[in-house]
């Protein structure tokens, strides 16, 4: 498969010209090995849609993935940031969200592989540095978004945005009441990158969002106003273990990492929705 059609592609082939960039495309469940300072794991598909389509495959990403880049570092000294996730909170029971809540998980939900897979993933990077003092962070990473997402991401902010740019129902799961956070990914690599340059003492867990809670209705109709659409919303049966509601606190990422997001939903939103225009109608003139 050509590079800029692979997912991956589609996020680093701005970057193939760089002489500074060069891309490896190796499978992270399979041991690796490369001189290397600083290590940043955050292979693992993050959509419902796409770690769900082979569950057995996702949880081998966590757990593999993070065995083999723990083991990278191992060899080489290496500084390893592990993008943790929200979902180890799983439907909380705690709200906001901090660090301390050990979270409330169906182990054995169709969400679980996911789950699961990042609980036991920040396990072996915290029993790998208590046996071996591998230097570690973990960030845990709350609902991101932002140009170069892919079309077909399954996720609320491109799933609604695609479908109002094309005047198509913007399909809500549930009554829509649900929260989430939504967290710009400029703002995100600011904060993995303030992360990774702390002292190795601090090693985290972070929590990494921005705290600004909206419903999903109100996040459709944002979306639906910002384009222009005439989208109507369209309910359909909520996904089983759906989280009910969704707010990182982030008391720990302002006071260790003087971090705390700074671009609007709406300039995010703006910004992603140009992206995916332009990128519609890449696509609608390679088809004619």
């Amino acid at each position: 498969m050509p590079l800029k059609k692979c997912p991956a592609g589609i996020a680093v082939a701005h970057l193939l010209d760089n002489p500074r960039f060069t891309f490896i495309r190796h499978n992270v469940c399979e041991p690796f090995f490369s001189d290397v300072d600083e290590i940043y794991n955050l292979a693992c598909p993050a959509s419902p849609v796409h770690y769900q389509s082979d569950p057995v495959a996702t949880t081998k990403t966590s757990v593999y993935g993070a065995i083999n880049m723990l083991e990278l570092a191992k060899k080489y000294d290496s500084k390893i940031l592990q993008a943790s996730t929200s979902e180890i909170y799983g439907d909380p029971q705690v709200h906001p969200q901090h660090e301390g809540y050990f979270g409330n998980v169906n182990t054995i939900g169709p969400r679980a592989c996911y789950d699961e897979g990042k609980r036991c993933a920040e396990t072996l990077f915290f029993d790998y540095h208590r046996q071996y003092f591998i230097p570690i962070k973990v960030a845990r990473i709350f609902n991101t978004y932002g140009p170069r997402m892919h079309p077909n991401d399954g996720r609320v902010v491109s799933n609604f945005i695609i479908q109002a740019i094309q005047n198509k129902p913007i399909t809500i799961y549930g009554d829509g009441t649900y929260t989430r956070s939504f967290c710009y990914v400029d703002d995100l690599i600011t904060a993995l990158i303030a992360l990774m340059g702390t002292p190795k003492e601090l090693t985290g867990p972070v929590n990494i969002g921005n705290p600004n809670e909206i419903t999903i209705n109100q996040l459709a109709e944002k979306i639906i106003k910002l384009v222009g659409s005439s989208s109507e919303m369209s309910f359909l049966p909520i996904h089983e273990d759906d989280p009910k509601i969704r707010k990182p606190d982030i008391t720990m990422a302002k006071n260790v990492l003087n971090w705390e997001p700074h671009i609007s939903l709406e300039e995010g939103l703006n910004s992603t929705i140009k992206y995916f225009r332009t990128e519609l109608k890449k696509h609608a003139t390679a088809s004619m």
